[in-house]
């Protein structure tokens, strides 16, 4: 058995006394020792660790070993690491030694650690763990186990701070196999699971290693262990030190500088608008700029397709928060403004931060601003883009029109906010201000006072709030600096609000302007958190700070913009006391009020304690050094001030006496009492406050420290200021946000690490990231243990709780997934993990931000002459104290760089990255009871001096300045070797450059060389006796920043800036050894930087050596200046030097293109110099370059000693000169090649086959790859395949034995699973089967014949395949995606691969089956592929969404272009982009390699010896060529003209001709189809860059270029890709894809192969080539025009073309057929686009035979179509009057009719009077003629816009037919009934039957089978009308049966028609009843009808009634005689 056993002894010279423990870590798998209690000096551990071990213990493994401080409560301190190779051991298998720590700044310490290893290896065997091994292991305390990622003890305690001595998991190390990517696992049962470890879910398992890697193994052992820093780019990031914190490196502000933005809005149409016939109109509105679309009439879904621009000038923040308002005005004209239907609103930002910045055909909700009790009022479809400099915009592909008619589906609203928002109220409550600043001059307030006698305060401040483009006001406060308001502003908005920002600004109340006196801007993000267990927007009540110009009145405020809240502010203004709240409204609610109006009402009063209680603070401050004080101040005394709110600013802070306001505070709020204080004379103040504050240090004047900069001479005596100030005691706030930043900024260095590792090519990266992620999981463990107290402090308001448990929520998901994401990370994985965690950075950045302040910010400023000249802000929490180490700010208690700068927009630009002083500065701020720690951090060895008059028993008052008595004295040596990449700071386009290194009061420069953007300085720089004060031991740990700026140096003036940085130096003490592993030191780059952009990098190394008791000579020596003719001047040593071999640079010249003039002179004879390392070529002379701009001598070469490590590699320089008269030379322009890695040539490899044909598996397709980054590449392949002529899938069939057989798999579609392998005979049955599927379902499609087949058929077949291919790739994606997810599941759990498989089909059935349901409501069959009309087999090319160059890396396949500078270099921010520098182009190429080289390349044949590695070049003579450009259509142009339509037409610009195709401009088009071919003769290279412009014809005036793009022809010509006339995919003679290019491909063919020295092309029999060692398969039949076959190669020999990049060696992809879409970009606009083209360009070569004639790609005219629409009957029409006499409802019913966008030619029936029951009969005739396009499913309209247009505008609008049924009146307007719009490409079958006709058939639309009238020609069927009522829901209006038929013209002419029921054809007279004749012609036969047929039965009863009254009548009447008869007996 095999172990390796370390017996960990002790670890001595320990400082101080406490708990120790180590950690011993060897192949990833730490033991912890136990802990030592209580040691002083020395601990005593003892113990033994063993490592059972399966592999055999390598000579380059690493053991390591940390001891730690250890703390119960906070995280252990790293004492050191002692880290050592096992060479020895494994070549040994025993040893014993005692050696030092080292710490993390990998510097020596004193402490040391005895050891003993020993190592037991088992001769050749490699043993299998055996499990009794590993389970017994736990019990014994000397080896116990743990794992890393969960370690109790790794610097982070878990769960509640238990004991140390709990057990740990008994858990076991997880070793991948290397490159498996899933592995079977067995569980380990759990070992004593200790009962508090909750975190711990499920224990890692452990592997089997039998097959592990042992390279894997062997490598692991290299590199030190995970969490170990790199050293970065910038070494100052990598030293985390103790007492000095990391400066910033980037100086300028960058947010307040305005930008260029430009929104383009498209609103397409509108559906649904609430109202009855209406003429609406969209109004666009951002900010302040209203544009209007036209107006249609009586529509409520019009159709506009409007493209609206605005373009902007202003700050980022300025523009994120303008509105961007759509409304919908219905009847708008010149005299009315119309009425509002309805609005939405969302902010700039929102749209900036979805995925490609924009919003892509999604409809926006309309609601009504006036009344929030309607619902929704309509949708408007638009697309929004808002595109800033430099940003690209892509056109996402859509799937198809009618997944867009979801409309619920694609609403306009970012990800995650609900379809459906409800109405909320915004409470915002503003209680009170305190210390704003005066706001008036005091000279009027004194002329008052002589008055009036009274002081009042100068301001009259109020609050507005600004949200979602609406704005509410407090009320003024007369003359007051601490008004009260206790008033609320009430918005109402729609919830979640698309607006991010709320803004709160106090503003001054003046008679003549009102000024802002400070901005807050509110995010509601941070207020708020959607989650599930998220939390409604809600704030305070808090205090919020303001801050913005200095305080000082000036009528003209310099700095008045950052009172508005732009940029950063450079003083405190005031603080304003605010809460915020959200309600939901009920808008069912009667009482509720409706309108959206902002209100403002009054609140009560809160109490003084609800923000928290009033505690005392304590801000100390020593100002360690000051240098590089600007000269410009130099010359007088100067003090620095820190202010923290108003405390401490004795200039201008309040203008009350601030003693009385501090005792205000004491006193808490009680009235009376400060009253009296308000009186209270200064003096008696005076008396109780214990501490007077020193705010500011005395002033000095400065010493000289050389040309630029001054210094304070503060040698050992270094002055302090301490300010006490009263603050509501809120740390907990920002003791969250502390740990959170911690965390952030430990995660943000761990990634930078990573990528450097990545950028360097070290070793590994996969480690660090895991080290990175497993310090954020204990991170983020850490701060929910630690955040949760102080739960119940006073003042703690919802948002902190709220806020509290989010982020421990958040925290603690993030500390889960950093866990799981850390057993992901392998090799391959790096890059795409590194990208997760980045978005944790994000993420913790976002909540680490606290919304709700509390102590403000502290200033510094540098005063001179009681001016503030300079200014440096630091965050309170930065510098704030606590005694939980992870909770204080990160400043607080170090020794912090601070570095001065201007004010305002003094400090941008130049102004801004001079430094105007490096302060070296301590800070504390804390509670003043904590007081006592506060000098803790200050280097160590100073005496304190305090106050002179320190009353008795003040023995606690904080020192005024402190006297070091210790000082150390240093050498430093600065190796400046050189720079690359500066900033070209002359007007040549190079530098003069030299370098100034200052440290600590040091200056000195380097030599200053001349003309070049590289230095080599090459020199060593020495600063002696470089006094620090402090300790020694402190000073190694934690050395000064020394910077380093680098200048130009011009012949008069002064030098300017070029850029700086900073770095540390290596520190060696004088009793250490001057040797390895630290000395000498390593050269490294650093990141030289100006203002926020960087500006090159310089490889230096710095060492700083203590001078020891025997003075200098103890330091290694100094060699002396080697080069005599440098003068003085030291080189750098040789150990730092880098070590150089000698390599050999071939060039190739090619020529040289587009040089502009210099000095108004042409350039006549250039001449380019290559220059590396001092040594160089020149190329041949041109003599005339405007005849021939071509080099005659093609190659040279020249040999230089470069260093072997290639990162070091100096850059080339390329020059040009133009060689004058009389021997003069004048720069022309210069490139530097700042990477020569690309020009390195390798050898090609013999022996492999060629990669390419190797199937790989990508995406989850099986495809064959192809080389580079294929234009074709795989998923288009299954969308191509049914598009193909049978045979052309490519089947190798190989004698070779190296290539395998193979199959192509193709998936079929996105959505179905089936893969199939398609052969020839198979594809066909495949395409039957098809179609006979397809008869079940749908009408079959006919066959399209090939004559109506044309280019533009191809062209949109492509397109459609574009989309597929899209969408493919986006399905793979996600499937890769859920493969990964289930890798990971398969990981948690214990799954083995097959497993795996089969979960994951299982899974992709479940998402198959969600899919296919939502496929269903969409109207489609489950199986996504059925329903799709079969794809005629047409032709295609390939449409490339981007420029040819993108998809072939440039063409510099083998001619690569050197864009040349010159001229001063701008500034990002004065917008010269470097376009406007290149004053031209050199072509040509480069190829370095080390000599010697082997022999076999020269041997080869046909070597040719004058052209070194630059074989088989074409020459370069000018040669003729003709270039046919094809101009296929541009989109999306930027309109030039005022209606926001443009009138583009084409021009065409190569050398000095020119093609202007005005004539045929395109009217109002921003989408113009241009269909047009151009041919130019041209001669290259000459004339080798074609510009192809899209100008706007203009009437009057010249024309207006919108957007020009260039084409390099030079390089496409010459590319080995083919580009001179693309490859299409199939070879005939005659129709629409006949063969372009004049060389069959045959011909082709031979020429390649001959050119490749390639064996072939053999035909053979049966249909196969061969070619090299492939064997390709085809047709060989060919029909001609006549349709006779005939034997033809041409197939056979194309199949080959198409897959050239298979053939070994030349292979490459061919370019194919295809039009590539380029970008239109304007020289006035850089960096926006300006729309895009699309187009082609073919080239031929003028001694080749002539091509045939252009291809006709011209537009497609529109087909001539009738559609008449017989309206038959209607039936259940709503009724809608009351007859006069009878009350009866009836209605005259009449329907109209008109086709979308043609509402002029409305159609109306005639009139069906008094229809009872809703029945109409009309039999009317309506005939719409039309224009239409099949292939876009457009109709054509030509009109004039209005009278005033020149000419007719064309516009496309989908063909849609709308019917309306109306009631006719006679003397008021019509009423509105009902309508119904079918589309007539697909709109629902009509029912046969009134009956069955619902309302159903429009609701469920998505759902039912379509028709479309193209394919239908006739329907007839009865269709419901709807209409909307007052709630907004459809209900039915009637039924009208219909007949539509379509014609095309010329079946139109040969059967005419009448309108109505005219002749020809007419139809007969409808048999309608009688009532419709008027009542008054016939008066008896309407009362008949009228009275009779409704009222019968009430007439019979009523007779029946008055019969029996009458009976009655007379039984009454005739009774009495009866009686009185019967009684008397008559």
């Amino acid at each position: 058995m095999m172990a390796l056993m370390v017996h960990l002894k002790t670890v001595a010279h320990l400082r101080g006394r406490g708990d120790r423990i180590a950690k011993v870590t060897f192949r990833g798998l730490p033991f912890y020792s136990r802990i030592a209690e209580n040691c002083e000096e020395v601990a005593n551990f003892n113990e033994t660790f063993r490592w059972p071990i399966a592999s055999r213990l390598d000579g380059n493994e690493m053991l390591e070993i940390q001891v730690y401080n250890y703390s119960k409560v906070f995280s252990n301190r790293l004492v050191g690491t002692f880290c050592m190779v096992l060479q020895k051991v494994a070549e040994e298998g025993h040893l014993e030694l005692t050696d030092t720590l080292i710490d993390d700044n990998n510097t020596s310490i004193k402490t040391s650690v005895t050891i003993e290893i020993r190592y037991q290896p088992m001769d050749g065997t490699v043993g299998m763990w055996s499990d009794g091994e590993f389970l017994d292991v736990p019990d014994d305390r000397d080896g116990m186990f743990a794992f890393e990622t969960d370690s109790l003890l790794s610097g982070q305690s878990h769960g509640s701070g238990t004991s140390p001595g709990r057990s740990l998991q008994g858990s076991i190390p997880t070793f991948r196999k290397a490159g498996k990517g899933v592995f079977s696992a067995m569980k380990l049962g759990k070992i004593k699971s200790s009962k508090d470890d909750h975190k711990k879910g499920d224990e890692p398992a452990v592997l089997d290693m039998e097959d592990l890697d042992r390279k894997a193994m062997r490598l692991a052992g290299t590199l030190d262990p995970d969490t170990i820093s790199l050293a970065s780019v910038t070494a100052v990031t990598t030293n985390v030190s103790n007492k000095r914190s990391k400066p910033d490196i980037k100086m300028e502000p960058s947010s307040g500088r305005p930008v260029d933005y430009q929104i383009s809005i498209t609103v397409i149409e509108a559906r649904q608008l609430i109202g009855l016939n209406m003429d609406p109109v969209v109004c666009v509105e951002i900010g302040d700029d209203k544009k209007y679309t036209s107006m249609k009439e009586s529509t409520n879904c019009p159709y506009y397709n409007e493209y609206f621009v605005f373009d902007f000038h202003v700050p980022p923040d300025v523009m994120f928060d303008k509105i961007i308002k759509l409304s919908v005005i219905h009847s708008k004209n010149l005299l009315r403004s119309g009425t509002l239907v309805g609005t939405f609103k969302m902010d700039v930002g929102t749209v900036y931060s979805q995925p490609e910045h924009q919003f892509y055909h999604k409809w926006a909700i309309l609601s009504d601003p006036d009344d929030i009790t309607a619902g929704c009022k309509g949708y408007i479809k638009c697309d929004i883009a808002v595109v800033g400099k430099g940003d690209n915009i892509k056109t996402p592909h859509k799937a198809n029109e009618t997944d867009e008619d979801d409309i619920e589906g694609n609403l306009l609203l970012p990800e995650g906010i609900p379809a459906e928002r409800q109405w909320a109220r915004f409470y915002v409550k503003i209680y009170r201000a305190e210390g704003l600043p005066k706001m008036n001059t005091s000279i009027m307030a004194n002329v008052k006072k002589a008055f009036i006698g009274e002081n009042r305060d100068l301001v009259d401040p109020y609050v507005q709030v600004q949200f979602a483009g609406q704005k509410g006001k407090t009320s003024v406060q007369k003359s007051s600096y601490e008004p009260i308001w206790n008033e609320q502003v009430i918005f109402t908005e729609l919830f979640p609000p698309l607006c991010k920002r709320l803004k709160v600004q106090i503003r001054d109340s003046d008679k003549v302007n009102d000024v802002a006196i400070g901005t807050h801007f509110i995010d509601l993000r941070k207020i708020s958190n959607d989650g599930d267990k998220g939390f409604l927007p809600t704030l305070g009540p808090a205090w919020v700070n303001m801050y913005g110009s200095t305080r000082q009145y000036t009528l003209m405020d310099e700095h008045q913009d950052l009172n508005e809240g732009l940029g950063e502010g450079v003083s405190f203004r005031a603080r304003l006391l605010v809460s915020i709240a959200v309600e939901i409204l009920d808008t069912t609610s009667p009482e509720i009020i409706s309108s959206t109006e902002v209100q403002v009402e009054s609140v009560s009063n809160i109490s003084e304690s609800a923000t928290g209680k009033i505690d005392e603070f304590f801000l100390f401050g020593s100002f360690l050094e000051a240098t590089m004080i600007d000269r410009k101040i130099g010359d007088k005394p100067i003090s620095f001030e820190i202010t923290i709110g108003n405390y401490g600013n004795q200039i201008d802070g309040v203008s009350k006496p601030s003693l009385s306001k501090k005792k205000k505070k004491d006193g808490e709020s009680e009235e009376e009492e400060s009253e009296l204080i308000q009186n209270s004379s200064e003096d008696e103040a005076d008396e109780d406050s214990d501490l007077v504050s020193v705010s500011s240090t005395p002033l000095m004047k400065p010493v000289i420290t050389d040309r630029n900069y001054f210094h304070l001479p503060y040698f050992e005596k270094k002055p302090c200021v301490y300010i006490k100030s009263w603050w509501q005691d809120q740390r907990r706030r920002l003791y969250n946000s502390n740990m959170m930043d911690k965390i952030a900024d430990k995660l943000e260095e761990g990634l930078n690490d990573v990528q450097e590792i990545i950028k360097t090519e070290k070793a590994f990266p996969e480690r660090r990231l895991r080290g990175v992620l497993e310090e954020l999981s204990i991170g983020c463990s850490r701060f929910v243990t630690l955040a949760n107290k102080d739960v119940n402090q006073a003042g703690r308001t919802k948002l902190d709780r709220e806020r509290l448990k989010s982020c421990m929520r958040e925290m603690d998901s993030m500390g889960q997934q950093a866990k799981q994401i850390r057993t992901q990370v392998k090799k391959n994985t790096v890059k795409d993990k590194l990208k997760l965690v980045q978005n944790f950075l994000q993420r913790l950045r976002f909540l680490a931000d606290e919304p709700q302040h509390s102590i403000p910010d502290v200033f510094i400023w540098m005063m001179s002459n009681n001016k503030r000249i300079a200014y440096a802000r630091v965050p309170s929490k930065d510098i704030l104290y606590s005694i939980v180490d992870e909770e204080t700010g990160k400043d607080c208690g170090k020794v912090k760089a601070v570095f001065l700068k201007l004010p305002g927009k003094k400090g941008f630009g130049h102004a801004g990255w001079t430094v105007q002083a490096k302060l070296e500065l301590y800070l504390w701020l804390g509670l003043n009871k904590q007081r006592k720690d506060f000098l803790t951090g200050l280097p160590n060895g100073f005496e304190e001096l305090k106050a002179t008059k320190t009353g008795p028993g003040l023995q606690s008052v904080p020192p005024v300045s402190l006297v070091y008595n210790m000082k150390q004295v240093f050498q430093l040596r600065a190796h400046m070797y050189q720079a690359r990449s500066l900033f070209a700071a002359d007007s040549s386009g190079l530098s003069d450059p030299f370098a100034r290194v200052f440290f600590s009061t040091h200056s000195q420069v380097t030599e200053v060389l001349s003309e070049t953007l590289c230095p080599t300085w090459d020199q060593l720089l020495v600063f002696d006796d470089v006094e620090l004060f402090g300790e020694a031991s402190e000073l190694r740990d934690d050395p000064p920043i020394i910077v380093v700026e680098i200048y130009d140096q011009d012949t008069v003036g002064k030098a300017e800036f070029i850029g700086r940085t900073f770095a540390k130096p290596t520190i060696k003490m004088c009793d250490e050894h001057y040797g390895p592993p630290r000395f000498p030191p390593q050269l490294e780059y650093y990141q030289i930087y100006r203002g926020n952009c960087t500006a090159g990098e310089l490889l230096a190394a710095f060492e700083l050596l203590q001078i020891g008791q025997g003075g200098r000579a103890d330091l290694p020596p100094l060699e002396g200046p080697t080069d005599s003719e440098r003068g003085p001047i030291l080189p750098v040593p040789l150990g730092i030097r880098p070590v150089l071999s000698r390599y050999r640079i071939e060039v190739l010249f090619w020529g040289l293109r587009d040089l502009k003039r210099i000095n108004l002179a042409q350039v006549d004879r250039p001449r380019v110099d290559i220059e590396c390392a001092g040594r160089g070529v020149q190329s041949a002379l041109i003599q005339n370059y405007k005849k021939n701009p071509n080099f005659s001598t093609l190659v040279k070469w020249f040999e230089v000693d470069l260093p072997e490590n290639e990162l070091l590699h100096p850059p080339l320089n390329i020059r040009v000169v133009d060689c004058r008269a009389f021997g003069r030379y004048i720069l022309v322009g210069s490139h530097a090649v700042s990477s020569l890695r690309r020009f390195i040539y390798s050898t090609p490899d013999k022996n492999s086959n060629n990669w390419a044909t190797a199937a790989k598996l990508m995406n989850g397709y099986m495809v064959l790859t192809n080389g580079g980054s294929q234009p074709r590449s795989s998923p288009s392949l299954s969308s191509r395949t049914f598009s193909r002529p049978a045979g052309d899938i490519v089947v190798n069939m190989d004698s070779d034995p190296g290539v395998r057989k193979m199959d192509t798999v193709v998936k079929l579609d996105a959505m179905s699973d089936a893969v199939v392998k398609v052969d020839m005979t198979e594809e066909e049955n495949d395409k039957k089967k098809k179609k006979k599927k397809k008869k079940g379902g749908v009408e079959e499609e006919d066959e399209t014949d090939e004559r109506v087949l044309d280019w533009w058929s191809k062209y949109f077949a492509s397109i459609e395949t574009l989309k597929e291919t899209l969408r493919a790739q986006e399905a793979a994606q996600a499937e890769a995606e859920e493969r990964e997810d289930l890798e990971i599941a398969a990981e948690a759990a214990d799954i083995k691969p097959d497993d795996l498989l089969l979960k994951g089909s299982k899974m992709k059935e479940k998402t198959k089956e969600k899919k296919s349901s939502k496929d269903k409501k969409k109207g489609l069959a489950a199986d996504g592929s059925e329903r799709r009309p079969v794809k005629t087999k047409v032709d295609e090319l390939v449409v490339y969404n981007k420029e040819l160059e993108t998809e072939y890396g440039n063409f510099e396949d083998w001619l690569h272009t050197f864009n040349l500078y010159r001229g001063k270099a701008g500034d990002d921010d004065e917008h010269a982009l470097d376009d406007d520098r290149i004053v031209g182009r050199f072509k040509g190429s480069l190829c370095m390699y080390k000599l010697p080289l082997s022999e076999e390349i020269t041997r080869e044949a046909g070597f040719d010896p004058n052209m070194g590695m630059f074989q088989s070049i074409p020459h370069n003579d000018p040669i003729n060529v003709l270039v046919r450009v094809y101009v296929v259509r541009a989109t999306e142009l930027h309109p030039a003209d005022i209606n926001g339509k443009a009138d583009p037409y084409i021009v065409i610009k190569l050398g000095k001709s020119e093609v202007k195709d005005k004539e045929n401009y395109i009217s109002k088009q921003l989408n113009p189809v241009f269909g047009k071919s151009f041919d130019i003769e041209a001669t290259f290279p000459m004339e080798s860059m074609l510009t192809v412009s899209v100008y706007d014809w203009d009437l009057v005036g010249t024309d207006d270029l919108i957007g020009e793009t260039k084409i390099d022809l030079e390089n496409r010509f010459y590319s080995k890709f083919r580009v001179t006339c693309g490859i299409s995919s199939n070879y005939s003679l005659h129709g629409y894809n006949v063969w372009r290019d004049p060389m069959k491909p045959s011909q082709i063919l031979a020429k390649l192969c001959k050119e490749g020295k390639i064996d072939g092309p053999h035909y053979g029999p049966g249909g196969k080539v061969k070619v090299a060692n492939r064997i390709f398969t085809g047709p060989t039949e060919i029909e001609d025009e006549n349709g006779l076959k005939k034997q033809t190669e041409e197939h056979l020999a194309l199949a080959v073309l198409n897959h050239w990049e298979e053939i070994p060696r030349v292979g490459c992809k061919l370019v194919p057929e295809h039009v590539e879409t380029r970008p239109l970009l304007n020289p006035d606009k850089p960096g926006i686009e300006q729309g895009r083209i699309e187009m082609w360009v073919d080239m031929f070569p003028m001694d080749m035979p002539a091509p045939g004639p252009a291809i006709d790609i011209s537009p497609r005219k529109p087909k001539r179509y009738e559609l008449r629409v017989i309206i038959w009957n209607t039936d259940e029409v709503i009724l809608e009057d009351d007859d006069y006499f009878t009350g009866e409802k009836s209605s005259d019913i009449f329907v109209r009719g008109w086709l979308k966008g043609q509402q002029e030619d409305k159609q109306d029936t005639d009139v069906h009077y008094h229809s009872l029951t809703g029945e109409g009969n009309f039999n009317w005739r309506f005939v719409f003629p039309f224009d239409y396009l099949m292939a876009e499913e457009k109709i054509v309209i030509s009109k004039k816009e209005s009278m005033f247009s020149w000419d007719e505008t064309e516009y496309k609008i989908p063909p849609r037919l709308t019917l309306q049924v109306w009631d006719a009146d006679h003397f008021s307007a019509d009423d509105f009934l009902g309508a119904i719009e079918l589309d007539l490409n697909r709109f629902p079958r009509g029912a046969k039957t009134a009956k069955q006709c619902s309302i159903d058939m429009i609701r469920n639309e998505q759902e039912l089978p379509t028709i479309s009238i193209f394919k239908q020609k006739r329907v007839k069927g009865w269709w419901p009308f709807v209409a909307r009522d007052e709630n907004d829901e459809m209900e039915l209006t009637g039924k009208v049966e219909a007949e539509l038929h379509l014609l095309t013209a010329e079946e139109a002419e040969k059967s005419p028609v009448g309108l109505g029921r005219n002749e020809p054809d007419p139809l007969e007279k409808p048999n309608r009843p009688d009532t419709s004749l008027m009542w008054f012609l016939g008066p008896l036969k309407s009362i008949r009808y009228f009275i009779w047929h409704n009222y019968r039965w009430l007439i019979l009863k009523a007779l029946g009634l008055i019969l029996l009254l009458l009976m009655l009548g007379l039984f009454l009447y005739s009774i009495p005689g009866y009686l009185v008869k019967k009684m008397l007996g008559a």
